[in-house]
């Protein structure tokens, strides 16, 4: 049978008026019609209802926080969702699991804040008969890597009867506790006393973790050396000690194709010249430096390969029981160490240097180095290695430094 021809002009047959028809898979049925309708309350007598929200399960307390640590909004908005998670958080749910994911989450991430550091500090005087060393020296890590030292009064007191009581038991948490103290320059006495003893010493060496035990022992002797007059027990012995930091952090390390360390030594470079300047040079007790200038009493850069770019250690005005306030060095030649101040060289606030960096410097300057920091901001502000170079300048000529055929 043939279709029946549509006349000309005349307009195809419509769908039912008020009907939606939009589109595939849409009705082209009224949606308020009876069949419709009647369809809905089929689908809805078929399929299980959905569980109101108020049924649905609700991290609280510890749970709530542990899920914040994970949330990928942790880094964008760290302060407001943990400190709110924490303060939701009942004191019996916030377990040592909880409050460690937190410290080594601030640690990791560079993050200093007061709020959540003062919580983890009251957490640990709290709980001090319930935490050994091994948990302890999670919960300290951010302290001494982030530069804080806590307002909670108990928290050297606290440390300090947990040392006194677990030394023995775990040295390498024990030496770990010690070095974020010796960041925040909080040593105890009574503990390097242990630490330094004959048979903590044999003790340790044959252990697997023997080597990094000893650089940690050779850093804290350096500390009493430097920092701690008053000191009178025993001492690392000299054949113990190993250089501290024998190359570049592995942060540095890792981060290298973002640093300015290449641009700035092309910079020194076409200033100075290559026989004035030492790059990454470790200097005794075992720091890495950035750059490594010699000059004379009047100002004038001297060629490194003339001049023992080491300054003598421990510092000739420094003898055994007397702080390093004020090194003097009879070498009549000065010791310029630049040291790049990079933006992961600090909090992530980017105003607070972390505690490692912050202790080099103060050993550094304390061991009678003239120190020229050169911050990531300026750094960063320079165009070009011809900016770059006129920036070096200035910081150089602001010393008093002299060089070419008029500086020698």
């Amino acid at each position: 049978m043939r279709k029946p021809r549509r006349e000309p002009g005349s307009r195809a047959p419509r769908p039912t008026e008020g009907a939606t028809c939009a589109g595939p898979g849409e009705s082209c049925f009224p949606s308020d019609g009876p069949l419709m309708c009647a369809l809905e309350q089929e689908r809805r007598f078929r399929l299980p209802p959905k569980p109101p929200p108020s049924l649905q399960p609700v991290l609280r307390g510890g749970q709530r926080l542990e899920a914040a640590l994970s949330c990928p909004r942790f880094l964008r908005h760290p302060r407001q969702h943990l400190i709110r998670s924490l303060a939701e958080a009942r004191p019996e749910e916030l377990t040592p699991h909880v409050m460690v994911l937190l410290a080594q989450h601030l640690a990791r991430h560079r993050l200093r804040e007061p709020q959540l550091l003062e919580a983890i500090a009251h957490f640990l005087v709290v709980q001090e008969m319930q935490l050994s060393s091994k948990v302890v020296q999670k919960l300290v890590l951010p302290f001494g890597r982030l530069n804080y030292l806590p307002l909670e009064q108990q928290f050297m007191p606290c440390l300090e009867r947990i040392l006194a009581r677990e030394a023995g038991v775990a040295p390498l948490a024990t030496v770990n506790i010690l070095m974020s103290l010796c960041q925040l320059r909080c040593l105890p006495f009574r503990a390097l006393h242990f630490v330094f003893s004959p048979g903590f010493i044999n003790h340790i060496s044959g252990t697997p973790h023997a080597l990094i035990v000893r650089r940690y022992l050779s850093l804290l002797d350096a500390a009493v050396e430097l920092e701690l007059p008053g000191y009178r027990g025993p001492r690392l012995p000299r054949r113990q000690q190993v250089p501290i930091f024998p190359q570049p952090l592995i942060t540095d390390r890792a981060r290298c194709k973002y640093s300015h360390k290449d641009i700035v030594a092309e910079g020194l470079r076409q200033l100075l010249g290559e026989e004035k300047y030492r790059q990454d040079l470790t200097v005794p007790p075992g720091y890495c430096t950035d750059f490594l200038l010699c000059v004379s009493s009047s100002g004038a850069v001297l060629p490194v390969r003339t001049q023992d770019p080491f300054l003598p250690y421990p510092p000739r005005s420094c003898p055994q029981g007397q702080a390093a306030s004020q090194p003097t060095t009879h070498d009549p030649a000065q010791r310029v160490v630049l040291m790049l101040r990079e933006r992961w060289h600090f909090c992530r606030d980017g105003r607070v240097l972390l505690g490692s960096r912050a202790l080099r410097e103060r050993h550094l300057g304390l061991m009678g180095y003239q120190l020229l920091p050169l911050p990531f901001e300026e750094l960063e502000s320079q165009r070009g290695l011809p900016q770059l170079k006129s920036y070096l300048r200035q910081k150089l000529q602001a010393l008093g430094l002299r060089w070419g055929p008029e500086g020698g």
